[in-house]
């Protein structure tokens, strides 16, 4: 159980990685300075959108499988 849960305190920093190195491409391939701005903050997002999803998805099957009672 705890090394499911240790990968993810990587998944917002890689995903963030990911879309800074998207971005600093478009920004190299337009010559723009702006788009590695856009993609950073849409891979924060993409981040917390799975990290919230992992989380909630173990915890319905912690509450499925009795765990949540008292």
């Amino acid at each position: 159980m705890a090394g499911e849960y240790s990968g993810l305190a990587f998944l917002i920093p890689v995903s963030a990685a990911v879309g800074y190195g998207i971005g600093y491409g478009l920004d190299k391939w337009f010559g723009t300075g702006y788009w590695h701005i856009v993609w950073l903050l849409l891979g924060v997002a993409a981040g917390m959108k799975e990290l919230v999803r992992k989380v909630m998805v173990d915890f319905q099957k912690d509450i499925d499988a009795g765990g949540g009672e008292d």
